[in-house]
């Protein structure tokens, strides 16, 4: 009898623990399954926004595009001036901002296309430097980053002999600076100097000229020695609402000749900056966008999550 009793207490613990094994199989089966299923959603929701991301380029390309037949000139009136009105998508929203890139100094205006430097450029640059009050100086690194010689401009320049130095060790890119952030990579800029610069910089691949209609105030101050902060307020008092009439007659009494040829009121290159979210998933793009004379814009580079 006891015995009996002994078979039955050992049949029912181990009909427990079978019981206990396959209800964990199954919540680990059942969390996988979970897991593997918020992995696909994810992942589709992703290439979602992306796919919505360069729609809604392709229709700013074509904004860009009908704003300079109907307009001569490219100012803060401008519809692309202003940020872009949330737009509700399924399962999320669309934020977005158009920025104009000639409206601050192209740092590859510093070295000519013949590996030169075009003094006047860096005269331009060393001015918005001052009035940032970082020290001019720091032009020099950048030069040397950006032309194709080994040969240290001075003083404070910066070879491959300093940078492979470093660990990890790294050369100079000897080409245009493809990306603003890249000047984080540069001896004598450190986060705090690139936080200063950054807002008054860009990296547009070719020369471009300042558009005064969309410059801020310290790029129109630094346009040449000796402005005034009264003559920088009737500047902006001036373009207010539809930009300058006439720039020549504007900006020819307070610019040099030389400097002169540094401005216009019309511009190329754009930058969209594109926030997508949808469900749990949110993506940033960022694009250069080229506005080309005959009619048509293309994308220069897009990149996700960081510029």
């Amino acid at each position: 009898m006891i015995k009996n009793y002994k078979n039955k207490g050992v049949a029912m613990i181990t009909a427990m623990m079978i019981v206990a094994i396959v209800s964990l199989i199954t919540i680990n089966l059942l969390w996988e399954n979970t897991l593997n299923t918020r992995k696909v959603i994810t992942n589709i929701n992703r290439d979602q926004a992306i796919q919505v991301a360069i729609g809604v380029e392709s229709w700013v390309k074509e904004l860009l595009i009908q704003d300079a037949k109907i307009s001569e000139s490219d100012h803060l009136g401008e519809f692309w001036a202003r940020q872009l009105p949330n737009l509700p998508i399924d399962g999320g929203l669309i934020k977005g901002e158009i920025y104009d890139l000639q409206s601050n100094f192209n740092i590859n205006n510093l070295v000519k296309k013949n590996g030169e430097v075009d003094q006047n450029q860096l005269k331009f640059f060393e001015r918005i430097l001052s009035n940032l009050n970082l020290n001019p100086i720091i032009a020099n690194a950048i030069i040397d980053w950006i032309d194709s010689d080994q040969y240290t401009t001075y003083p404070d320049g910066a070879e491959d002999d300093i940078y492979t130095k470093l660990n990890p060790a790294y050369r100079t890119a000897n080409q245009k600076i493809i990306s603003v952030s890249e000047l984080l990579a540069i001896s004598s800029i450190n986060m705090e100097v690139y936080e200063i610069m950054e807002p008054y910089v860009t990296s547009i691949p070719e020369y471009s000229k300042i558009n005064v209609n969309t410059a801020p105030p310290l790029i129109l101050k630094s346009l040449d020695d000796g402005i005034s902060e009264s003559q920088i307020k009737r500047l902006i008092e001036e373009r207010r609402g539809t930009g300058y009439d006439d720039i020549t007659v504007t900006f020819k009494p307070i610019l040099d000749s030389n400097n002169l040829l540094n401005v216009t009121n019309k511009t190329n290159y754009f930058q969209l900056k594109l926030q997508v979210k949808i469900d749990n998933i949110s993506i940033l793009m960022y694009s250069m966008i080229k506005r080309e004379p005959q009619n048509s814009a293309s994308i220069v580079y897009r990149s996700f999550g960081t510029i």
